[in-house]
């Protein structure tokens, strides 16, 4: 069944649409338990990725920047797929792919439950405050991430399939820029800190 799935012109597509989709209304979701509450606090944006913290921090329901870049992103894979027969040598190139924007985003999703169930149900039993800077916010993020990456390694070694290795490497990559993020943000502050 799952090698139909992945076969199929279409299919990949609009479970692609649907992940994204949920992606983002699962942040909206987030974001608005996040600031409903008052004893969390992240430096910066609740959202992670640069593009979408405006709509994220706006609680915006239709982001024309989350049309976008979900039109064009199910486009390409659609295109992708209909240069790739399942039966060329280059198919599997296209499942890694599929891997990659899949196995990423159910590790996200599994990130925006654990928000849910943090800021819904925990968040009422804490004491103080709790503020999170920004460049500890990206290394966590950088580590969920990791420890994606390697379970995914782990069940790619288990099955030698592309599929879970393009997860492995999607979450991986994401990983490390994450980190890269979290330097840089820390760098920046640096200074603030040393003149402050």
């Amino acid at each position: 069944m799952f090698d139909a799935l992945i076969e199929s012109p279409w299919a990949p597509c609009l479970i692609w649409a649907a992940l994204y989709i949920s992606d983002y209304y699962l942040t909206i979701a987030g974001a608005r338990l996040y600031q409903a509450q008052h004893k969390i606090s992240y430096e910066g944006s609740y959202e992670i990725t640069p593009i979408f913290q405006a709509d994220v921090n706006a609680l915006r329901r239709v982001s024309p920047r989350f049309l976008f870049v979900l039109v064009a992103s199910t486009a390409y894979l659609w295109w992708m797929r209909s240069l790739i027969s399942p039966s060329d040598a280059a198919f599997g190139f296209y499942v890694m792919c599929l891997g990659s924007l899949f196995l990423l985003e159910l590790s996200v999703h599994v990130r925006h439950l654990r928000n849910w169930y943090q800021f819904s149900r925990v968040v009422q039993l804490l004491e103080g405050r709790l503020q999170y800077p920004r460049g500890v916010l990206l290394r966590a993020s950088a580590f969920d991430l990791l420890l994606s990456a390697m379970l995914y390694l782990i069940l790619y070694g288990v099955t030698g399939h592309p599929f879970v290795l393009g997860g492995a490497l999607a979450c991986a990559v994401l990983s490390i820029n994450h980190y890269r993020l979290a330097s840089r943000h820390e760098a920046a502050a640096r200074p603030r800190l040393a003149t402050g």
